[in-house]
């Protein structure tokens, strides 16, 4: 060790990251996760379940059935590719700083829990495992040309540390894997993500690739172990602005899982504030009120409203894909207005074809809030802890993206940080409704339910029970999903098995019992 590098830094940083990361995740056990993280994984599987049980009730879900078989198949393959398939195509899964991962960190680990005899605390460490590394990968590109589900090569990260570290493989085969999964990570055209069905191959196709991937290192094919950070690599790919160093930053002690924002809503996550205040309107208004209205306008951050351009121009009423809708404040809005939440069943007919609702999305107007804007810079998702980590470049790709006004404010001020136990997403929205009469109502949220944050931490496990409650789970799965760390591997077997099998409600759209709200 050199005077010039007491700590010894020259000689990290000399190791490539992929290499860095695989071994501190290929050992990490059981014991070393804390059990604030633990709980968090075993909700983490809850809501997944949920989400793949809401797809099999909707149409996309049986005709992804129809394509490529049950989520049960007896290849853990073929059911990892169909359970990615399952879980991304209502933009009801879960999120976490950064990225979509449980498509891949739960998807994979539910898919070999026979083959690889995985009992519960295996599960979740791989889970975990999965989680830490995709999510670090992810973060480390954040400030780049994709975001959310179109970070797909999050899924060749995550499906490869899931399998491996499920199997007890030592380290350099996850990074050979790595390697060759990462090779020709895929780039989503947003005409087919957002415009047609094709985003359910979003995750599923590079789930399949990196299971391929892991029999190829398995068979002594190597990869390039520095494939992240290589000047021809994937970050300088994929990020405007990389961070590498957040791919190994507070391995063991920043933990990416309690992150994790829980979708409470098959739609756009910056949507969802919006949502919520139609809810609560819908609570307060008659039904004589809420067609009579003259005007909704939805106040919002420059995120909603990026998101809501990006769907607009694929929208075609009942004919639309199900992304479009996904990021359309408009039908979400109207919706909740009309029924008070949003359920997956409103991302088919009948709801669909309903012309009301469509007249109603007909009066919605947005209206860009530079207030709103800035209070989702402080938080850590989606964007904020990424700029505090790239500092002054940060601020420069902020200014490409929301203005020099907001680039240039102190909410991205300030050092990244060292935990993640105060994380926080906070993507808010204000509804102004003019009424028949003349009369205006409001509504206001800050931060959604299941958001990053307080309210999530404290309650988290509550409201994955209320999801996947909704979706018709009994309650026996629920409570036995709950004790999921203490299950040995026929056990957990046993229990995915049933999660995944017992009978959706008969109208093939999940119950909504919690989720629709009363007057």
């Amino acid at each position: 060790m050199s005077a010039h590098d007491p700590a010894g830094r020259g000689r990290e940083a000399a190791v490539p990251l992929a290499r860095r990361l695989a071994e501190w995740a290929a050992d990490l056990c059981h014991a070393d996760v804390p059990v604030r993280v633990q709980e968090y994984a075993t909700s983490q599987v809850m809501s997944h379940l949920a989400v793949v049980r809401a797809s099999l009730g909707h149409p996309l879900g049986r005709k992804l059935v129809k394509a490529f078989g049950t989520p049960l198949s007896a290849d853990p393959g073929r059911a990892a590719q169909v359970l990615a398939a399952l879980s991304s195509c209502l933009y009801y899964e879960d999120s976490m700083y950064a990225g979509h991962v449980t498509h891949s960190s739960v998807g994979v680990p539910l898919a070999h829990r026979r083959v690889q005899r995985l009992d519960g605390q295996a599960l979740l460490t791989a889970v975990v495992a999965a989680n830490e590394c995709a999510a670090r990968v992810t973060a480390a590109a954040v400030l780049g040309p994709l975001r959310g589900q179109g970070t797909s090569y999050t899924q060749l990260v995550g499906a490869v540390a899931a399998r491996l570290h499920g199997a007890g493989e030592p380290a350099p085969r996850w990074t050979d894997a790595w390697g060759l999964a990462l090779a020709m990570p895929p780039w989503p055209l947003r005409r087919a993500l957002v415009g047609s069905d094709a985003k359910v191959l979003s995750a599923a196709a590079p789930v399949r690739t990196a299971l391929d991937a892991c029999d190829a290192a398995a068979a002594g094919l190597r990869g390039a172990d520095d494939i992240l950070e290589h000047p021809g690599g994937l970050l300088a790919k994929f990020a405007h602005v990389p961070s590498p160093d957040v791919v190994t930053a507070g391995l063991g002690t920043r933990w990416h899982t309690e992150t994790l924002t829980f979708k409470m809503y098959p739609a756009g996550a910056y949507v969802d504030a919006a949502v919520e205040c139609a809810a609560h309107l819908h609570a307060r208004l008659s039904a004589d009120e809420i067609r009579d209205i003259r005007e909704i306008v939805v106040s919002a951050a420059r995120l909603t409203i990026v998101m809501d351009q990006e769907g607009a121009p694929y929208l075609d009423r009942e004919r639309s894909a199900v992304m479009a809708l996904n990021v359309c404040v408009a039908y979400n809005v109207a919706t909740a207005l009309t029924t008070g939440s949003v359920v997956p069943g409103d991302l088919a007919e009948p709801a669909l074809a309903d012309p009301s609702r469509w007249s109603l999305a007909d009066r919605v107007r947005l209206e860009y809030d530079a207030g709103l804007s800035r209070r989702v810079l402080r938080t850590t998702a989606p964007l904020g802890e990424a700029l505090r980590q790239a500092g002054d470049r940060g601020r420069e790709w902020l200014a490409d993206f929301m203005g020099a006004a907001l680039a240039a404010g102190p909410e991205i001020a300030g050092p990244p940080s060292g935990t993640f136990r105060e994380a926080g997403k906070a993507v808010g929205a204000r509804l102004r409704v003019t009424l028949g009469d003349g009369r205006t109502v409001t509504a206001a949220c800050e931060r959604p339910r299941g958001s990053a944050g307080p309210a999530t931490r404290a309650t988290h496990r509550e409201l994955v029970r209320e999801k996947l409650t909704s979706t018709g789970s009994s309650a026996d799965v629920v409570k036995a999903l709950e004790r999921l760390a203490s299950l040995d591997a026929p056990e957990v077997d046993e229990l995915v098995g049933t999660a995944l099998s017992e009978p959706l409600p008969a109208s093939g759209a999940p119950v909504e019992s919690g989720l629709r709200h009363g007057r």
